[in-house]
Formats: C-alpha cells, structure tokens, sequence
C-alpha cells in the first residue's frame, strides 16, 4: 500500500478571462446583474454585443505525491500557479480535471484571516478553526493555552478579529493551524506580514511540525527558508511542474531560469504598494557610481541599491535595510540604514528616498538578488518585504589587472570577492646574491 498522504493525478483547473465579475460570483451578485439587465446572462457586453473570453489554464496536467512525514517547497513566480494548487488541495476551489486524495484532516493558512469569523472574538475563533479541523471541544480546549501563549495576544483575546492588523491575523491564524495537529499543514507566505521575532518563531515551528511527523506544504519566494525547512522543492512554471527534486537543486534551477534582471521596480499607486497604514515602498533601484539605472555592474565598480519608501504615520523610528543573496540562494549580507541624519530619530510622514552603497571590488561575479525591508522599532515591527525586488549582474573583465582576480583565469568560488591590500616579504636564500632585488618575469 503507498506512504502517500496527498496524491495528484493529472490535476487541471481552468479559468475564464472576460467574464463580468467585478462584484464577484456570489448568488447576491448574479441576481443584481439580473435585475439590471434581464438578459445579461446571455454573455452580452457593455455593448450590447457577445462577451469574449479567454481560457486560461492556471494548472495543467499535475502529478505528484507526498508521502506522510515530508515537508516539501513550492516555488515559482507570480503567476505559475502556486495558490491555486493550494487552494485546491485545501478544498476551497475545485479542479476542472484530475483528482487528489488526501488522508488525514489539512490545516491552510492561504490568506490573512483564512476561516475567521469577523465577528467574532479570537477566542471563539480558535474554538471555530477547530470545529472546522473536526475537533472536539475537548481537545481544542487541551491546546487553548498553548495557542494564545504562541500567537502573544493574551490582551486581545475577546476581541472581536474583525479590529485586528492583519500581522495579529497571521498570528493568530498560524497559532490555531499549526497547533491543532492537523496531519497535513499548508502554508502560503503570509508570513512575510508581522514582526520579526514572531517569523523566526514560525518557521521554528513548522520545523517542529515536520519532526513531529505531520506533512507541511510550504510555499515561499525565500530560497534560504525552503532550502532550510524542506528536503524535497517543487517548482511551478504556467502551471505546471518544471522540477521536483532536492529543494538546493530546484533552488538553484529556479534562481538560474532566465531570470528578468530588471534593475528597477516602481509602485505608482500607494494604495497597491507594499507595506501597510504606517508606511509603503514606492520604488526599488539599482543605480551605478554615476546615478544611473543599471542591470549590469563591472565588478570593480561601486553599485547603489536605492530604497524609496513613503511614511504614513508619525512618530516612529525606522531601519530600512536590503539582503543580498547569489543564484545559489545564498545570503551574501544584509545592509541596515544608518545615515546620522535620521538614526535614531522620529520620521515625520513624508517621502524618503535611502541608497546604501556598495564598494567595488567587493561582490563576487554572478546574478545578484535584492530583498527590500521596511521595519519600525519600539516595538519592532515589519512593515514590507518585497523579496527579489530587483536584481542585477556582476561582471568581471578577465582582462582588467586591477581586480581580486590577479591572474586566476577561472570562476572564483565564494559570495564576496574583496581586492584586499597585499604586503608581501622575501629573504633569499643564503647565497644567491644575483636574483635578491629582481623578480622573475613571465612571458606569456
């Protein structure tokens, strides 16, 4: 008999581009739309004439299996399909083809407030969330302290969720899913919303999850966590499966995969922008020792990630910062605003804009990646993380004598490659008198 736990065979779902949704599918809209145009169900446009639409498939020909116990990564950029597989699997949308099989009872955290009641308190929302999972008041009530302890909102407890942020949300929500012994968790990156203490937190407990034995489903753009938490990575690409493998090798693939090297990302519209009520990026860029916009850097040169953010609200103290990681998905370093001007001081609302600088001869040749950070202190609170905001290339000219390279004709391993200042002392040997002050030249 198979160890599977999830089963997938040729799992499709399927979407229709051009429909009239903008209020949604409910019953209450269908019937709006019927009452102010009888025959709206015909397909008509605004026009009058026939609607188009446009097949979309989100998933296309799925198969795979996860046996009980393991803890695998799905990777992929926006768009490849990573949410509607989860949410097919976790039973909220159905698939246009295929089957799955699950054995056990899942636990999702899809979205902030996924299975929350506005109305109701976080008290009655755990009780809920358990009822939901199949468990008795019995053995929620067993987990109860263990839950609010976790989540850290004894104060808030009778309070209805509706008036929580959304970083209390995913907190509350990752405490009841992760605790109420689910045999399969699933987890899209919604913990990216939050403080830092409490996603570092997480992903201690997910690890402990997967030890335990239960099956986690983890989807993330941060290669460093799914190279951490999981063993196995699958990646999506339009829908279906490119790679399923070893996460470092799936990892490694996804980072090299033509890859757009775009040098710059703007969010015109605020309201759409990353980051919440206190502040929001604006524009993430990588500017060369001359200002401008560059996807491409001689290694020898210094190059400026340039961090533009706009602050909402009053009275806080800020570290904008950036991460750096190579193709391997290794963290190079990460780089914390320290500009006197405002260290330490309050930011009034307003538009900054924080370029930290990097020398040249520092990185190592390859495709770099920058994750872009926005946190607030007292208490420490992350406001947006946009991860691989922008990327760019190091080059290094193999002809150039003044780089880390000397006359090294091949790659050079590592993550940094400093051109250090070299002292170097010679005693020759006790006799040899004629090569004393001359070095030996090479002729090439």
């Amino acid at each position: 008999m198979s160890n599977s736990i999830i089963s997938v065979e040729n799992l499709s779902k399927l979407y229709l581009i051009g429909r009239q949704a903008e209020k949604g599918d409910g019953l209450r809209h269908v019937l709006e739309r019927a009452m102010r145009s009888p025959f709206g169900w015909m397909g008509s446009g605004k026009d009058g004439k026939q609607a188009k639409t446009k097949e979309f498939w989100a998933l296309r020909d799925l198969h795979f299996e996860v046996n009980q116990g393991e803890v695998v990564g799905i990777i992929g950029r926006n768009g490849a399909g990573k949410s509607t597989l989860l949410k097919i699997l976790s039973r909220i949308t159905e698939p246009t083809q295929g089957r799955i099989r699950l054995r056990g009872r899942v636990a999702s955290l899809l979205e902030v407030g996924t299975g929350f009641h506005p109305e109701l308190t976080g008290r009655e929302n755990i009780y809920l969330n358990g009822a939901i999972l199949g468990m008795g008041r019995v053995e929620i009530k067993r987990k109860f302290d263990e839950i609010v302890a976790f989540a850290g909102l004894e104060t808030f407890l009778d309070t209805p969720v509706k008036r929580y942020s959304s970083g209390m949300y995913v907190r509350l929500g990752f405490a009841v899913a992760a605790h109420l012994e689910p045999e399969i968790l699933i987890v899209d990156e919604v913990l990216a919303v939050g403080d830092a203490e409490f996603q570092k937190k997480c992903l201690r407990k997910m690890g402990d999850v997967a030890h335990g034995g239960r099956t986690v489903l983890f989807v993330s753009h941060n290669m460093q966590a799914v190279t951490r938490l999981c063993p196995r990575c699958i990646l999506l690409n339009e829908g279906r499966i490119k790679l399923d493998g070893p996460s470092a090798q799936v990892a490694n693939a996804y980072l090299n995969s033509g890859v757009s090297t775009a040098a710059a990302r703007e969010w015109p519209d605020i309201s759409t922008a990353p980051g919440d009520e206190v502040a929001r990026f604006r524009a993430v860029r990588v500017r060369s020792g001359g200002g401008g916009v560059i996807e491409s850097i001689d290694a020898r040169e210094p190059v400026g990630i340039e961090l533009e953010f706009e602050i909402l609200t009053p009275g806080r103290r800020f570290l904008p910062h950036f991460a750096l990681w190579n193709q391997d998905g290794t963290v190079l370093f990460v780089a914390v605003d320290v500009d006197p001007e405002w260290r330490g001081h309050r930011r009034p609302p307003g538009r900054y804009v924080s370029t930290g600088w990097i020398p040249g001869n520092m990185l190592a040749e390859g495709l770099i990646y920058v994750q872009a950070v926005l946190i607030s202190l007292d208490p420490e609170t992350v406001h947006a993380i946009v991860e691989e905001a922008v990327a760019f290339r190091v080059l290094d000219d193999m002809t150039a004598t003044t780089t880390a390279r000397g006359d090294y004709p091949n790659p050079i391993p590592g993550v940094l490659r400093p051109l250090l200042e070299w002292t170097t002392s010679f005693v020759p040997r006790q006799g040899d008198t004629e090569n004393a002050a001359r070095p030996v030249s090479i002729a090439v």
